[in-house]
């Protein structure tokens, strides 16, 4: 098994989804932003699927531009079914033979990086979205559109959880809108391809995913802790550390990712994550250290200039839409998931600095 992944991980998501993953028996499927942390889980899962479970294989063409420094290369699958091509999406592609599923996950999620990129940011999820939209319109292909909680922007407490419903608290000026604001008309165009061409689509919004294989330069809260921790660091709080979030382990993403192409309600959206627990990022390190059993030194620092500084001080979805038409339900506590990331990048993550 890569590196990238815990083998009970990936068993642990087929074990999830029982016999619904014969659905994917011997189609044909394009995976755009495939060499990342989501793509490559796509893939080992996948790969599982065709060597233990499906009656037929199912074929995977995997499109990356390996813009994001941090996925340089791919990642080569033992699998003859699963081909890999550099193609950046904003670009046309000339597609030959038929197409049974798009998974459009390809995005700059890192706040670290859209701010260093956020044309290409921009881009990827509108012109992007567009080309990917009209090759499944011209092979009927089902389309599952990436988008992300952050077209949530700022929640009214009010609406915390969110529910799909809630329209958002978004800036479309500002360091973060070229994330949020182009993942808002990703969703806008997969509802036009929905009601005005009859195309099969959906919309999966994921919360604060996490888990092996997240690089240690993602610049994210939990690989940047892991990374600290490893290097035996202070760990770095940004602002005041009273930010919330829920965290998802990632083989229960993989399972409400899954569920969500297979018996997705076609043009729906759906939050995809955990609804509890809600934690501060203080609180976190308050858990790591439980998980750790030991003190952990930390400092509050402000926001670094490459790091954008209006993040939401909330994040908590209500998943009660996906639980309902999906049967989704998150089964790995944060403690546990903390435990099987920590010992994970203890491993895996540099003891030095480069």
């Amino acid at each position: 098994m890569n590196s990238h992944f815990l083998n009970s991980d990936i068993q642990e998501i087929t074990n999830n989804l029982d016999n619904e993953y014969q659905e994917f028996s011997g189609k044909r499927i394009l995976i755009t932003g495939g060499n990342g942390f989501l793509g490559r889980y796509f893939l080992a899962v996948f790969q599982r699927l065709n060597s233990e479970f499906l009656s037929k294989p199912c074929s995977i063409t995997v499109m990356d531009n390996l813009i994001v420094p941090s996925s340089k290369g791919f990642d080569q699958f033992d699998d003859p079914n699963i081909k890999f091509t550099n193609h950046d999406v904003i670009k046309e592609i000339d597609w030959d033979g038929n197409l049974d599923i798009i998974v459009h996950a390809a995005g700059i999620a890192s706040p670290y990086y859209y701010r260093a990129y956020p044309m290409e940011t921009l881009k990827v999820s509108t012109v992007g979205c567009t080309n990917m939209l009209e090759l499944a319109r011209h092979h009927q292909a089902r389309f599952i559109f990436f988008s992300s909680s952050e077209i949530y922007g700022d929640p009214d407490p009010k609406h915390v959880p969110t529910p799909e419903s809630y329209r958002g608290n978004v800036s479309s000026m500002g360091p973060r809108a070229c994330y949020d604001e182009s993942k808002r008309l990703g969703e806008t165009l997969c509802y036009i391809y929905h009601t005005q061409f009859g195309l099969n689509t959906n919309v999966i919004r994921p919360f604060n995913i996490y888990g092996p294989g997240m690089s240690p330069s993602d610049y994210r809260v939990i690989p940047n802790f892991g990374a600290s921790i490893k290097l035996n660091e202070p760990l770095r709080v940004y602002g005041n550390g009273k930010q919330t979030r829920t965290y998802c382990y990632i083989s229960d993403a993989l399972t409400g990712f899954l569920k969500t192409i297979i018996q997705g309600v076609p043009g729906e959206p759906y939050n995809i994550g955990n609804n509890k627990p809600e934690v501060s990022v203080l609180e976190l390190v308050q858990v790591i250290e439980k998980v750790l059993e030991c003190k952990v030194k930390f400092d509050i620092v402000e926001h670094p200039d490459s790091y954008p500084s209006d993040e939401p001080m909330r994040r908590c979805p209500d998943i009660y839409k996906a639980k309902l038409q999906l049967d989704y339900q998150p089964n790995i506590n944060l403690e546990e998931g903390l435990s099987r990331f920590l010992s994970w990048s203890e491993q895996h993550y540099p003891s030095s600095k480069a």
